[in-house]
């Protein structure tokens, strides 16, 4: 039973950035950006909110930090691509690059420092609930901050007037502009929005995952979580499925090395990434699919007419 509960909240544990980072990124596309830059802003937000938090001893401040890091970056992406117009694809690949290097060199000084650990939930009666008691009750807060965010989400996209405009300008910025939407404003705030959450991803990786610095620490889980929005179709409960499945063959895989496999390990540790491929091959396959949930304008540059 404890073996059980330790693999399920290690799964929730392995879960949790990837499903802020591509409900982030869901915002921002879903407005018809296409930020390829969310592995440059989690590894931001991670060097960031731990940095914060040994400075300041308190691990809230290095949350805070790390939103605000990834929030700033995508702040850099959206003064290129929506008032500049460059192209999103260069802009985001570029992003990703600034934010490794930048992160290395901010990070320089952390290295092989103890982290401060983002204190756990503790319900007395709750967490002692067999088996989902300590996965329910007894997470980390940023655990029920995902979880909520999706909700939060899911319902602005379908339940509110902001969410439908938003929706209206990825469809076709054109018309939403010409019905006097303010198109490139909505847009910069789902970037920031974006960040904010790969921030937060990222800070999720350095104070609660693993209370370290290493360089380039996120491995390339910004472009699952890029992966998981098309996964997902764009829609947050699908997002929400996917993160966890990832998150099972990532978790998966450690057990399967631990436990003395005749697989190479380094197969097992790119069986993520194998499953990423494997997915978008499948989705790719249907076109209708595709194309329905798709948004119409979705990295195309917005140039209003003057």
């Amino acid at each position: 039973m404890d073996i059980a509960q330790n693999i399920l909240l290690t799964i929730a544990t392995a879960a949790t950035p990837l499903l802020i980072a591509a409900i982030g990124e869901l915002i921002v596309e879903r407005s018809g950006v296409l930020n390829l830059g969310v592995e440059g802003m989690m590894v931001i937000g991670a060097v960031c909110g731990f940095a914060a938090a040994i400075l300041t001893g308190n691990a809230w401040i290095g949350v805070l930090a790390g939103i605000a890091g990834g929030a700033l970056l995508s702040l850099l992406f959206g003064f290129l691509t929506l008032s500049l117009a460059t192209n999103q694809v260069a802009t985001g690949l570029s992003l990703t690059l600034l934010g490794i290097g930048l992160s290395g060199l901010i990070g320089e000084g952390f290295v092989g420092q103890a982290g401060v650990r983002l204190p756990t939930l503790d319900l007395p009666v709750l967490t002692d609930i067999p088996l989902i008691g300590r996965l329910i009750f007894g997470q980390d807060p940023i655990f029920y901050m995902s979880i909520a965010l999706t909700a939060g989400v899911m319902w602005f996209l379908f339940r509110t007037r902001a969410g439908l405009t938003l929706r209206s300008i990825g469809d076709n910025h054109k018309s939403a502009h010409a019905l006097g939407i303010p198109v490139i404003r909505y847009r910069y705030l789902a970037v920031m929005f974006g960040g904010a959450c790969a921030g937060l991803a990222g800070a999720h990786l350095s104070i609660v995952y693993t209370p370290q610095w290493v360089e380039n620490m996120t491995a390339g889980r910004g472009w699952i979580a890029l992966a998981l929005v098309v996964f997902g179709s764009w829609r947050p409960w699908r997002v929400l499925a996917g993160a966890y499945l990832f998150g099972a063959v990532t978790i998966g895989q450690l057990h399967a090395q631990a436990l003395g496999f005749g697989i190479p390990s380094q197969l097992l540790s790119s069986l993520p990434y194998l499953a990423t491929i494997v997915v978008l091959v499948i989705i790719s396959r249907d076109r209708r699919l595709t194309t329905i949930n798709t948004p119409a304008s979705l990295g195309q540059p917005f140039v209003p007419d003057r």
